[in-house]
Parts: structure tokens; C-alpha cells; sequence
């Protein structure tokens, strides 16, 4: 009988108490409320920086799914963005304008991975790629916002696709920041 124990006994002298504790902590049961620090507990992933250094979205797992998240480096603090994250879409690939109004992502509902753009200002996303042929990945975002680019495998290898919004859109500029527009081409 006591030789069948004996893998108790290395068992609890080989892990301290501290890791026992956190191997018995780790349960589908009920998950503690959401950190609202940077590092927590879950996956963290995929950081991008807005342009000015103040924003940071990056992929999390910690409300269940994988979403995209943003914290506000000077004030220390998540930020919730309204409509940004589907219930049933997984998010992945942020990526942040110049002072964060704007950002690009990928977002998979069913399988199907499309350019999404979320807009902090309209609180409001739209789908870039919807109905696209081909798949797409690793979007990014030009600082003023105005430029998207991204990979596609529209003609059956990965290209770079570049989507300019048009000059009509509202730039994402530093507040007092000169407005300079290009002259038409002769």
C-alpha cells in the first residue's frame, strides 16, 4: 500500500505550495472579473502602437474569446470601444493610426477572415473586404488613417493590396496640426 502512494510524496515536495495553488486555480468554473491592467493572467498578443505612443490595442483572450483590447498608456487603464468586437467574431492583426482614432483589424465571423475598420470618433466598424475574393491577412494602417494595406491571395499567391480611402475622409491628425492638401495632378 505505501508503495502506491510514494508519487504523492515527490509530488508535493518537488512543487512549492505557490504552484499548487495556481494548478488548482486553473478551472472552467467561474473566471475572476477581467484585469484591467496591461499583463494579466490570459493571452496577450499581437501589440501595435498608435503613431503619438499613447495607445496600445493588442489580441486578448480574456473575456472568453479572442478580442481586441486598448489601453491607454498614460492613463494606465483599458478603454472601451463601443461596437468594436462582434459577440461570435474573432479579432486578430490591430493596428493603430496616429493618435488612435482609427483601427484596422482582421475579423473571422464563420471562418472567413475580412479587413474591418472601427472608427472611435462614429463609434462604428465597417467591413473593407466584405465580398472579396481571396483571403486576407496582416492588415496595417497608415498614420493618418487614410491608407490601409494588407496581404491577399486574390491571384492565388500572397500580394500586397493597397486601399486608399480617398481624400474626403477625415484625416487622423494632432489636434492644431496643419492641414496640407495635395495638389491635383496636371
Amino acid at each position: 500500500m505505501r508503495q502506491n502512494h510514494w508519487w504523492r510524496l515527490i509530488f508535493y515536495r518537488a512543487i512549492p505550495w505557490g504552484m499548487i495553488g495556481l494548478l488548482t486555480s486553473c478551472s472552467w468554473v467561474s473566471q475572476a472579473p477581467v484585469s484591467p491592467r496591461l499583463n494579466s493572467r490570459y493571452n496577450d498578443e499581437q501589440p501595435n502602437l498608435s503613431g503619438d505612443g499613447r495607445w496600445l490595442a493588442f489580441v486578448s483572450n480574456r473575456n472568453g474569446s479572442r478580442q481586441i483590447l486598448v489601453y491607454d498608456l498614460r492613463e494606465q487603464r483599458l478603454v472601451d470601444y463601443p461596437g468594436l468586437n462582434q459577440g461570435n467574431a474573432i479579432a486578430e492583426s490591430p493596428s493603430l493610426s496616429r493618435t488612435g482614432r482609427y483601427l484596422v483589424y482582421l475579423s473571422s465571423l464563420q471562418g472567413r477572415p475580412d479587413v474591418a475598420l472601427y472608427d472611435r470618433a462614429t463609434k462604428r466598424t465597417e467591413i473593407l473586404t466584405l465580398n472579396y475574393r481571396g483571403w486576407v491577412r496582416n492588415p496595417q494602417i497608415s498614420p493618418d488613417g487614410r491608407y490601409i494595406v494588407f496581404e491577399t491571395s486574390r491571384r492565388a499567391q500572397w500580394d500586397i493590396e493597397v486601399l486608399d480611402r480617398g481624400p474626403a475622409i477625415e484625416m487622423d491628425i494632432p489636434n492644431g496640426s496643419p492641414v496640407i492638401v495635395p495638389s491635383p495632378q496636371p
